[in-house]
């Protein structure tokens, strides 16, 4: 479930010297937004208005750091101008064409040249620019530049530090063995189910020393495969 904020709530989940900028922007945008418990695929999301909700609505993951919070807001917001700027001709408009590209960069460019994030953030931004992902978590440099950000227990690594055939655990409890990287992600089978998923390289994981696991396997950044 998730839950709508009062814009000032906001605040304490974001960079202090980006709340101005930030509510310019939701003066500007009728939007609600909610926190979300976090999800497998996505780090946030825009649903348009309709004929009963006169609103944009937003959701971003509750367990996000204050830079990553930001980022898949604006990320967000952009989809909501999108709209706005669009709605004539809105179900000609892809969901991350073209349009919603200018608009990212538009939102970005006063955060990136007012040097409001932190260096490496700030570069990754750049770069990504110039051609947005259509999912934070598509673009690998800015993924890594946000997750230094993270509260990190040192028992947890990225999965692409793994070796192939190792087994983890994700923050879920499930179990799965490392296979081979796929184009993007990496494939894991589940344990004990044998089921195959698609996971992010840079989803956190806990490494389960073999010994510990009974004939099984587990994953996190749940695609499901098809086999």
């Amino acid at each position: 479930m998730s839950r709508s904020l009062p814009h000032a709530a906001l605040w304490p989940r974001l960079p202090e010297n980006t709340h101005g900028y930030v509510a310019g922007l939701l003066a500007v945008y009728p939007v609600d937004v909610r926190l979300s418990q976090p999800r497998r695929t996505k780090l946030g999301d825009h649903r348009a208005p309709t004929a009963l909700r006169r609103r944009h609505r937003i959701s971003v993951n509750d367990d996000l750091n204050p830079y990553a919070f930001l980022t898949t807001l604006l990320h967000e917001i952009a989809h909501a101008a999108t709209w706005e700027s669009h709605r004539a001709r809105i179900r000609r408009v892809r969901p991350h064409g073209s349009e919603w590209k200018a608009e990212f960069e538009r939102i970005l460019v006063p955060v990136v040249a007012g040097r409001m994030l932190p260096d490496d953030i700030n570069a990754a931004l750049t770069l990504a620019m110039r051609s947005p992902a259509a999912a934070t978590c598509s673009d690998r440099e800015l993924m890594l530049a946000l997750s230094r950000y993270d509260a990190v227990d040192p028992g947890r690594v990225f999965v692409e530090s793994l070796a192939v055939g190792t087994i983890f655990r994700t923050d879920g409890g499930r179990m799965f063995r490392l296979g081979p990287k796929l184009r993007s992600r990496y494939r894991c089978i589940e344990q004990p189910t044998g089921r195959e998923y698609r996971m992010h390289p840079l989803c956190r994981v806990s490494p389960v020393a073999e010994e510990r696991v009974c004939d099984g396997v587990i994953g996190c950044d749940g695609r499901r495969s098809k086999r």
